[in-house]
């Protein structure tokens, strides 16, 4: 199974919802959701307010061995990783452009498909290196419609390189589904103020995209 985590940041007025914690001047709610990308399902999903970091997050997420958990960088957390490694929970992410870290080996890749290499790396800084004292892997892939590179960092070494490169670009699911959450359900709109009321009508939301996206 392959999972997608993110979270979509919904503003509100912080005089009228003053529980609803953010920035200094504005208030706002998360929705945290895990996305099956096999069927675009939303499997896990968690309310908070908007000063809640996503990283922490991953300290509840209940995934099944095996299985592929795909986030952006705004998860980049080493110690919460290793967490889901010793789980045998795979993950595929984005690493940052100051990444410090020591190359042990190289695979060969296949250049015209986009790839530019897959490498096996150990963290360096004590921080990084207590945090996730085991190998990852490293990948960097140009994408060949938008010229973009992307480098990819992950724990499973058995796939191809391009299909890790594959199935970040599945990821987008996940975004399709917060803007359609956005768009077609009254979610921009409260009827009630309180914390309940809030969280309430967005499992309403939630429960309606749940009933299109089966039937």
């Amino acid at each position: 199974s392959v999972y997608a985590l993110d979270s979509t940041t919904i503003d509100l007025c912080l005089s009228l919802f003053p529980w609803a914690t953010f920035r200094e001047t504005k208030g706002a709610v998360k929705v945290h959701t895990l996305m099956d990308l096999k069927g675009s399902i939303p499997v896990f999903l968690n309310i908070t307010t908007g000063k809640v970091n996503d990283v922490n997050v991953l300290d509840s997420l209940a995934v099944p061995a095996g299985a592929i958990v795909v986030m952006d960088r705004g998860y980049l957390d080493f110690q919460r990783w290793y967490a889901l490694h010793t789980k045998s929970v795979f993950f595929v992410t984005r690493a940052k452009s100051n990444l410090r870290f020591h190359r042990l080996c190289s695979r060969p890749v296949d250049k015209t498909c986009g790839l530019r290499c897959d490498q096996t790396i150990m963290l360096v800084t004590e921080k990084s290196l207590k945090g996730y004292p085991e190998p990852l892997r490293r990948i960097s892939y140009v994408d060949q419609d938008t010229k973009k590179k992307y480098v990819f960092l992950t724990n499973n070494f058995t796939p191809p390189a391009k299909t890790i490169a594959d199935i970040y670009k599945q990821r987008w699911k996940i975004e399709l589904f917060f803007k359609w959450l956005k768009q077609h359900l009254r979610i921009k709109t409260f009827y009630g103020t309180s914390d309940n009321a809030v969280k309430t009508q967005i499992w309403v939301a939630v429960s309606a995209y749940l009933l299109v996206a089966i039937t």
